[in-house]
């Protein structure tokens, strides 16, 4: 969209520019210094295990409170309205129960685990540690894929750049200096730049946020959704709106956010004790919950200010029907443009896109520890040395980060980001939430069942929408069928040619449980397995 050519002029200037540079040179410096504290792989993955709570606490919602999760929750506050909030209430409630329970978590970092498929080998054997660091790693970088897009859809909707060469070599430019200073100082980095990305954006935030109030009026903003939307912008279970089975997936993702995703769970086992864990996640359920309210209302500032401004009401909210989801993504960004001044706009945009470096970062070391720890590593009868690890996992970084670039310049998104990632991360989280929680607290749990939970969280596939489109008739049969029972009227299954991330997920959680418990009575395990539960 060429916001010059429909006559929408940024407030991004030079000085801007000058505030962003200089900032991004300035973490990445940081980062590179970092480097000389990292002595073997235990510093570089998990920073010696010696992580406080309140630095933990940071570091976690600065991970969580990327650029990414900043694009796709406002784009979820633009299309849904405050009915949205309903999400970052569930992942707050979640995490506070985490918190006062050490559900999960607190087992693993006694284990002293440094990934979740390491728990997998004590628990279920050799063969579900390297399938299970498969699915991981895989589901994790597809999740990761669409970051770069998201990116550059926000520095295209407030810089009002429209050339997409520049575009790429910018984002380039960016995954880059990531790569830098990640393969270089690892978890230690990670630690440090992500407290420092935290205090910056959570003030530019929060400034955004009373500037867009002052701008739009509290009063102007609750009228224009309730005409845009009704009572579905404001309650999450109305059936023109999110619906009842879709709340439902919205609590457990979050419970996958905060103890079954690798990137929080790594947190946790950098924590330098049991108790440090449940301070962790019960201090962090306010930033769990804040980290998504704040981008929800952006979104709704955007869907306020658009509807009044003639040109973008048009692109953004068509007569004629929703509107492209790359178009809705940069709706939030393009509205920063118009009301923030020159200055403030570019100390905000600095605190943006050092988030997104800091979500990079953390997802990078992440996947690429994964493949080392979990997929090569078992193969070597004799282990790896620290070395070798070390090596291995910064030549996974490179590629991970080659393989995100190609991908989000590639894959066409058809739905809202939000639901991309849910169902992109259920590939994993579907079967991992069967063998932690069965593989922690039933001793009857077994490596067949732990199998079978595995390979069914593939069927999440079938939520992305380029999936479901050959498939339309028989997803139309199918929910046919099933809306015809109680059940499925309950969770608001009509007949339909696409199913709704919140279907597919529920459904493949569902069937990877029943595997496990079934697969697990029929297929006991022979050996007594390692204690887990602690």
């Amino acid at each position: 969209m060429d916001l010059h050519a429909i006559g929408i002029e940024t407030n991004f200037g030079t000085l801007d520019w000058c505030i962003v540079i200089g900032y991004l040179l300035v973490i990445v410096a940081v980062g590179v210094y970092i480097k000389r504290y990292i002595s073997n792989v235990t510093d570089f993955i998990v920073a010696g295990r010696g992580l406080k709570t309140f630095l933990g606490v940071a570091t976690m919602i600065g991970t969580e409170l990327g650029l990414v999760t900043v694009m796709y929750s406002s784009q979820k506050g633009f299309t849904g309205g405050f009915a949205a909030f309903h999400i970052a209430l569930a992942s707050a409630v979640v995490a506070l129960a985490v918190g006062l329970t050490g559900f999960i978590v607190v087992p693993l970092r006694r284990m002293k685990v440094m990934t979740i498929p390491e728990f997998y080998e004590r628990r279920f054997g050799h063969g579900v540690r390297i399938l299970g660091g498969i699915v991981l790693a895989f589901s994790g970088i597809l999740n990761m894929g669409m970051f770069l897009k998201a990116g550059s859809i926000f520095v295209m909707g407030v810089t009002g750049m429209t050339s997409e060469y520049e575009l790429k070599i910018i984002m380039s430019v960016l995954l880059g200096m990531v790569l830098l200073y990640t393969t270089l100082g690892g978890m230690v980095s990670i630690v440090v730049l992500d407290y420092i990305q935290f205090v910056v954006l959570s003030f530019s935030l929060l400034a955004t946020s009373v500037l867009a109030i002052r701008y739009l009026g509290w009063g102007n903003i609750i009228e224009t959704v309730s005409r845009l939307q009704g009572e579905a912008g404001f309650n999450p279970f109305h059936s023109e709106g999110f619906g009842t089975s879709y709340v439902i997936w919205m609590f457990f993702l979050g419970l996958v956010n905060c103890a079954i995703w690798q990137t929080a769970v790594i947190r946790a086992c950098s924590a330098d004790s049991t108790r440090t864990v449940k301070r962790l996640y019960t201090f962090a359920s306010v930033g769990f919950l804040i980290r998504f309210l704040i981008p929800y209302f952006f979104g709704i500032c955007a869907l306020v200010y658009v509807s009044q401004h003639e040109v973008l009401k048009g692109i953004f909210i068509p007569e004629s029907g929703p509107a492209d989801p790359q178009v809705t993504l940069m709706a939030m960004p393009v509205f920063l443009s118009q009301i923030l001044p020159a200055g403030l706009i570019g100390i905000i945009s600095a605190g943006m896109l050092a988030a997104f470096m800091s979500t990079h970062d953390s997802y990078l070391l992440c996947w690429s520890s994964v493949l080392t720890q979990d997929v090569v590593a078992p193969w070597f009868k004799k282990g790896l040395s620290s070395k070798a690890r070390l090596l291995l996992t910064r030549i996974f970084i490179v590629a991970i980060g080659i393989f995100i670039l190609v991908w989000g310049l590639w894959y066409p998104l058809k739905q809202d980001l939000w639901d991309y990632m849910a169902i992109s991360g259920a590939i994993y989280f579907t079967g991992a939430i069967a063998l932690l929680v069965f593989g922690i607290y039933w001793k009857r749990a077994s490596k067949v069942g732990a199998y079978l939970a595995l390979i069914c969280g593939f069927g999440a596939l079938l939520g992305l929408k380029p999936v479901q489109a050959p498939l339309s008739p028989l997803i139309f049969r199918f929910s046919s069928f099933f809306s015809s029972f109680r059940v499925g009227s309950i969770l608001g299954i009509k007949p339909v040619e696409e199913l709704s991330s919140a279907i597919v997920g529920l459904t493949v959680i569902a069937l990877s449980i029943a595997l496990m418990v079934v697969g697990s009575l029929i297929f006991p395990d022979r050996n007594k397995p390692t204690e887990a539960k602690e």
